[in-house]
Parts: C-alpha cells; sequence; structure tokens
C-alpha cells in the first residue's frame, strides 16, 4: 500500500472542530476549489508570494501543483508539510510546517489559509493550535517561527493567542510596492504556558524517520505525544 511508503498519509492532528491530513485527490480538488473562490479581499495581500492574484481556474491550479511539488521535493533537510483542515468533513483551508536543517536548529515555521467563507469562525485558531502541538510535542521542536503583514490583524491576533513574541522585520516588495512582514517567534516554554486548546496526534511514529534524525533522547512530549 502506498501509505507502507509514504507514512504521512496517516498522519492525522484533531481538535475539538478540525481534523488535519494530507488530502486524498478528490479533497485536493476541493482544496483548490476553494482557493479559487477566495481567500481575502482583491484590496490587500497577505502573501509574500501573490498567487492569489492569478484567475481563479489559474489560483486552483497552482494549489494542486504546489501539493504535489512539496511531496516531491521532501527531504529531511528540507521538508513542508502541507496539510488541508477540515471541519465536519469538509475542507477549510490549508495549514503548513515547514523546516530546513530540523534535525540541527529544531525549529519550524508555520504557515495558512483560510477560505473567505470559512474565516472569522476561530478556525484559525484551532488549527495553528494542532500544527503547534504537532511541532512542539510531536517533532520536540525548540522554537516556532510566523509572521505576517502590518495590515494583517486577523494573523496577528492568532499569534498573540499562542504566545509568540515579536522577532524584528523584514522589508519586501508585493504588487510593486514597499511592506513590511513582522517576524514571531514561540519558544517551547511560552507554546507550555499559552496552550489551551486539547489535540490529539495519531499516525506519527512511523513518519517520524521523514523528518530527519531524532533529538538525542527525545523529550518528555515527544515521547508521550501519541497516545
Amino acid at each position: 500500500m502506498l501509505i507502507d511508503h509514504w507514512p504521512l498519509l496517516g498522519l492525522r492532528l484533531n481538535t475539538p472542530r478540525l481534523e488535519l491530513r494530507l488530502p486524498t485527490d478528490s479533497e485536493l480538488a476541493g482544496l483548490a476549489a476553494l482557493a479559487a473562490e477566495g481567500v481575502h479581499e482583491p484590496d490587500r495581500m497577505p502573501f509574500l508570494v501573490p498567487w492569489t492574484d492569478l484567475p481563479p481556474a489559474e489560483r486552483a491550479r497552482s494549489v494542486v501543483q504546489h501539493h504535489w511539488l512539496r511531496r516531491g521535493n521532501w527531504s529531511p533537510d528540507n521538508w513542508a508539510l502541507n496539510l488541508a483542515v477540515f471541519e465536519n468533513g469538509q475542507v477549510v483551508g490549508l495549514q503548513t510546517i515547514a523546516a530546513r536543517d530540523f534535525a540541527v536548529l529544531r525549529e519550524v515555521t508555520t504557515g495558512s489559509w483560510l477560505g473567505a467563507r470559512h474565516q472569522r469562525q476561530g478556525i484559525g485558531t484551532e488549527m495553528r493550535a494542532a500544527i503547534l502541538h504537532l511541532a512542539f510535542a510531536g517533532l520536540d521542536a525548540l522554537e516556532a517561527t510566523s509572521g505576517a503583514f502590518e495590515d494583517n490583524a486577523s494573523s496577528f491576533a492568532v499569534s498573540q493567542k499562542h504566545g509568540y513574541e515579536s522577532d524584528g522585520i523584514d522589508r519586501h516588495v508585493v504588487r510593486g510596492r514597499p511592506v513590511t512582514n513582522r517576524r514571531l517567534r514561540l519558544t517551547r516554554d511560552r507554546w507550555e504556558t499559552h496552550a489551551h486548546i486539547p489535540v490529539a496526534i495519531s499516525g506519527l511514529l512511523p513518519c517520524l524517520p521523514m523528518f530527519g534524525p531524532p533529538n538525542q533522547g527525545g523529550s518528555n512530549h515527544q515521547r508521550s505525544a501519541e497516545r
């Protein structure tokens, strides 16, 4: 079976409302269609790469291609896990966790998007809680990073709930204009203090070699993450 060769297909993150996992082909089509419907207001751009400026059909295709690309380019030294987010069996968005040289740095970065009709319902907070639990409790990360442009108040609100702290700024050009990206960083200690949403992980143990060599000895979090 394919899962024997790609165990990430069996990974599940569950919160009270949501399930995060790799999508099937038909679910990936649904995720692409959701992106085609719209992710944000057309007069703003929350992404460094303005993929949502593409026409709807091309935008949907880019979601599919990006998903395939990240699977095909996976290596323990440079990986990105794109998990579809489901509420009551319906795909509502995408949550990503990625890292380079994770075995040495023990640092991950996260990113996400929700379909426009699923925003402002608390889903963003819960899906971030799930991916942070995977990072810290499941993969034994030491720090997680994120960031958002100055006008992305909803993203900052989610990060604040989880205990992120300011980590400086970057300047970029998006749509031909200068933008300021405010970096955020979350340590394991602050995650422990702010974690308040229950998260269950299943199917992780067969996947662990894909994320690189384990932290020496592991941690109590990692050893107890999957029940």
